[in-house]
């Protein structure tokens, strides 16, 4: 049971992401929506950071940490390409769908890069550039931050 809640609720998090009404224009900048959804992820983190130090069982739920927030991570920046993509055309190589768009996002992530998708614009790019900064700080800080707060709780509980 420990192995299906982050799997559901990744799940849950992409089937969000395709149901989303993101069907009007993107009215202000694609650098405001960013800072908002990168604000709901710290929000996240903090949440869960706690969650773990009140756990019964912090190992599980720092896999669930993860198992939320990283994948909310890649659906800000996908949401936010998507919206690019649609409402600035050219700032991609290629119009890109949700699909799509989650898609150079995971490559992005991966650091694979297959350059089927390209950054065009000078504001995509930044975009693009934000999302590789925030992949390594994912990676190093973020997993840093839930081992410790896992180790934490293992300590106060003994």
């Amino acid at each position: 049971m420990a192995a299906v809640r982050p799997l559901l609720s990744t799940a849950g998090l992409v089937v969000v992401y395709y149901l989303l009404p993101m069907n009007r224009p993107l009215t202000g900048s694609a650098f405001a929506l960013l800072a908002v959804g990168l604000v709901v992820v710290i929000g996240v983190v903090v949440w869960q950071v706690r969650a773990i130090l009140r756990s019964a069982h912090p190992a599980a739920q720092g896999v669930q940490a993860l198992a939320v927030i990283i994948p909310l991570f890649l659906l800000v920046f996908a949401s936010v390409y998507y919206l690019m993509a649609r409402d600035l055309p050219g700032s991609f190589s290629e119009p890109l769908t949700r699909t799509d768009a989650l898609y150079f996002t995971v490559t992005v992530f991966a650091t694979v890069g297959f350059g089927d998708i390209v950054a065009l614009t000078e504001a995509a790019r930044i975009v693009v550039t934000t999302q590789m900064l925030g992949d390594l700080l994912v990676l190093g800080v973020l997993l840093r931050v839930i081992l410790d707060a896992v180790q934490r709780r293992r300590q106060d509980r003994t």
